[in-house]
């Protein structure tokens, strides 16, 4: 049943109009009504999909409008996301470093000074549109879900996890070389998009920054990056790269090998058993202090599942954190995760990949519409695990927001009826 606008839930409420100042009157109207589409509709997430589900909806034509020509700045949006973030994440971090500070052991000279680790992660995601032709921005990208090049958007996405919260960053459309020649627009690699990214992030003041990225951005100049903001960086690496190994036959004491064969050349012994961070399952982890080419001096993870299975089933990373044991060097690397869990409940319960808009102006504002409203169910999802005493997720927190929905309007009905109002009246409104 489509869902009138006055019966929108007070949460929703409340936080839509953190960003009023972002749009004009008639404006805000329809960002309102965005929020509540993409909260309610179950189906296909278009535009006529979504006012679907909004009783006496503004007109398509508009909704079309305000996505690809209407002069408001989606990046507004994202500063303020991000400031109520650092602002209401800054007392918990200052609790959690006194609390760090109190568990220090007494000793002489200056105490540590504690820091709370925030991960920057960064990753990208195909947005699968065969039949989007006439689509701008459109290229061939790697799809994992279809395991090879498809017809898409790639969407270059940060999200930054600090104290298991959650807050996605501005979501970024890559275009291939060739697509921005016949756009006519400046191109910029993904590499170069994601050095962009860490060198603008704001981090909460007194937590220290750590990148976590795959191997396809093992790249010098995203380490170099890292470094110059004294941020740590954790990075997955292939099997072709090469470390520096200790050989006292050569003049320099040393040679290049690559990192397959080094593994090839590993015993048994020289694997340590342990629990893999999230759903522990047992695996066999060598770590080794070194220095890899075009990289920087790190620590290399070697992780097998099983030592039986074959060598090409391992996987690689390389970490900046030199002082960090084998567990916390996992921790680092299963936390990546959190941003594949962004993008599957961006396109399971926000349609993330749903929208037929032809400009790519219009898809970036429906992606940053998308993470905001992340944003809010993130948020949602926190109050409702304190309350409930019980992980929650963000296809709950939405659901919960469904249910409320469902109570206010059989109020509002209630009130009508009581009212005097004959159902007649209320026919067309409420018509699906």
């Amino acid at each position: 049943m489509p869902q009138p606008i006055l019966c929108l839930d007070a949460e929703v409420r409340y936080f839509a109009e953190r960003f009023r100042a972002v749009f004009s009157k008639p404006q805000y109207e329809y960002f309102v009504t965005v929020l509540l589409g993409l909260l309610e509709c179950e189906g296909r997430r278009t535009l006529s999909g979504m006012l679907s589900k909004i009783a006496q909806p503004p007109s398509l034509s508009g909704l079309s409008r305000i996505l690809s020509e209407a002069p408001w700045v989606a990046e507004a949006l994202v500063v303020v996301w991000l400031e109520r973030f650092r602002t209401e994440m800054q007392p918990l971090v200052e609790a959690e470093r006194e609390q760090q500070r109190q568990a220090q052991p007494k000793r002489r000279g200056r105490p540590k000074d504690p820091l709370v680790t925030g991960y920057l992660i960064g990753d990208d995601s195909t947005m699968s549109k065969p039949k989007g032709r006439k689509m701008q921005g459109l290229g061939k990208h790697h799809s994992t879900t279809y395991e090879q090049r498809i017809v898409g958007h790639s969407l270059v996405q940060g999200l930054y996890v600090l104290l298991d919260r959650r807050c996605p960053l501005a979501p970024q459309l890559y275009r291939q070389e060739k697509v921005c020649v016949s756009e006519d627009v400046a191109f910029e690699s993904k590499i170069t998009l994601m050095e962009t990214l860490i060198r603008t992030f704001e981090p909460v003041v007194g937590t220290k920054t750590h990148v976590l990225l795959d191997s396809w951005y093992c790249a010098q100049c995203l380490w170099r990056a890292a470094r110059d903001r004294d941020f740590l960086i954790t990075t997955g690496i292939k099997s072709n790269r090469w470390l520096r190994i200790a050989d006292a036959t050569t003049p320099q004491g040393w040679r290049w090998q690559k990192l397959s064969d080094y593994l090839a050349g590993l015993t048994e012994q020289d694997f340590v058993q342990t629990s893999w961070p999230r759903g522990g399952k047992a695996v066999s982890v060598h770590v080794v202090t070194t220095s890899v080419r075009k990289l920087y001096r790190c620590q290399v993870v070697i992780v097998r599942h099983s030592l039986s299975a074959p060598l090409s089933q391992a996987r690689y990373w390389a970490s900046s954190d030199l002082d960090a044991s084998v567990e916390v060097l996992l921790a680092h690397i299963s936390a990546r995760w959190d941003i594949e869990v962004l993008f599957a409940d961006g396109k399971e319960e926000l349609g993330l990949d749903h929208y037929q808009l032809m400009s790519t102006q219009a898809l970036v504002r429906f992606w940053t519409l998308a993470m905001l409203l992340y944003v809010f169910l993130e948020e949602e999802q926190h109050r409702l695990q304190l309350r409930w005493q019980r992980a929650v997720t963000i296809g709950e927190a939405r659901r919960e927001i469904q249910r409320r929905h469902r109570h206010r309007l059989l109020d509002w009905l209630h009130e009508q009826f009581l009212s005097g109002i004959h159902p007649d009246t209320l026919v067309d409104l409420l018509a699906a």
